[in-house]
């Protein structure tokens, strides 16, 4: 496997970067914060037009057919600047449709998804349940030619504005998804405080939702698993570019501290904090672009190596957070900081897809049933 990047995708990052740096400045997020909108409907219009939307997503359909590896590139970006736009849940949905919806859905919904027109996102984890396929536990019925649902999702990432909702659920004969209209009968929708206060989290509610049997995807539990570890390589990509961001703002910041007479960043103790944050994220980059590459080359290790990345990314994310935090001191707990941000989304996406000891449980089960390549 080559985990160099390609010029096309180094020339992704760059160019995401850019178009981040100039529309999705920090100040532009705080400023966002406090607004009622689940994403900045600029930043959502540049981004289609750059075509980050159909980015993974089928040519035929409006897509550019690229792979997981290239959004992760944006990913990382995204949590780099903490930018609200729904990228990867709309990014995840869309690759669950292509893999399994029938020709007529596809048609339907996924033009819409790749030129940035509209959005999907994924409802699957419940309240008080873990983020695993054990935790689904809305019902799906057959009743006089429809499918009914009912059941309550959680962190729903940027529902309000969503045209669909994924919606992941037991059906007569086993676990499948579904393509729900947000504005459908039923579908009750509410927004959740979060700690992160750069995105959107809803409680969705769904009470004798009924949508036709064609709003099925062909999936199952194995499908549902792979694309639950697509979205844990994406969260480590974003926990990637947030803990990078959060470390070159404390180098910055050590390296203009003074104390005692000297800068911060010339103490022994100081720069082994920071040489120690360096390698977590090193360590998060290396864990997830080498799973993205494994579920890209459909590789017999994808699976573990997407529990690796995200049982790492999630632990680096909380260490790399303390660091910053403490050789920050004083002025990293203030609201007029921009550490503050970064260490909220860091907290938040090291918990969505499941914590450490979810990713680290299944790990051992897949290394126990499948023995490590040679």
């Amino acid at each position: 496997m080559d985990f160099e990047l390609t010029d096309e995708q180094a020339m992704l990052r760059a160019a995401s970067r850019r178009l981040l740096s100039d529309h999705a400045p920090i100040e532009a997020v705080r400023a966002r914060a406090a607004s009622d909108d689940d994403v900045d409907p600029t930043l959502w219009e540049l981004a289609g037009e750059f075509g980050w939307p159909g980015l993974a997503l089928p040519p035929e359909h409006g897509g550019d057919g690229q792979g997981l590896t290239e959004l992760a590139l944006v990913a990382e970006e995204l949590g780099r600047a903490a930018a609200s736009v729904p990228i990867l849940p709309a990014a995840l949905a869309g690759l669950a449709l292509s893999r399994h919806g029938t020709t007529a859905l596809r048609s339907e919904v996924l033009p819409a998804l790749a030129d940035g027109t509209d959005w999907m996102t994924w409802a699957f984890a419940e309240p008080g349940a873990p983020w695993t396929l054990d935790g689904v536990r809305t019902a799906a019925r057959t009743d006089r030619g429809s499918v009914v649902l009912d059941g309550v999702k959680t962190a729903v990432q940027d529902a309000g504005g969503a045209r669909w909702l994924l919606v992941t659920a037991r059906h007569d004969d086993g676990l499948a998804s579904f393509v729900v209209d947000r504005d459908a009968p039923g579908v009750a929708l509410r927004r959740q405080r979060t700690l992160d206060l750069t995105r959107s989290f809803y409680e969705v509610r769904f009470d004798g939702v009924r949508i036709p049997p064609d709003r099925r995807l062909h999936d199952g539990p194995v499908a549902v698993q792979r694309l639950l570890d697509d979205a844990c390589v994406l969260a480590s990509a974003e926990i990637l570019g947030v803990t990078s961001r959060m470390v070159e703002m404390t180098v910055d910041y050590m390296s203009e501290r003074v104390q005692f007479g000297r800068q911060l960043g010339t103490f022994q103790a100081v720069k082994h904090t920071c040489a120690t944050m360096a390698m977590l994220v090193h360590g998060t980059r290396a864990a997830t672009y080498y799973a993205a590459m494994a579920a890209d080359a459909g590789a017999p290790d994808a699976a573990r190596a997407a529990c690796v990345a995200a049982s790492h990314s999630s632990s680096a994310s909380t260490e790399v957070a303390g660091g910053s935090l403490q050789l920050h001191g004083g002025i990293g707990f203030t609201w007029e900081h921009d550490l503050h941000l970064y260490l909220r989304r860091a907290k938040a996406d090291s918990a969505l897809h499941g914590g450490p000891a979810i990713h680290r449980e299944r790990l051992c089960r897949l290394s126990l049933r499948q023995p490590a390549p040679t």
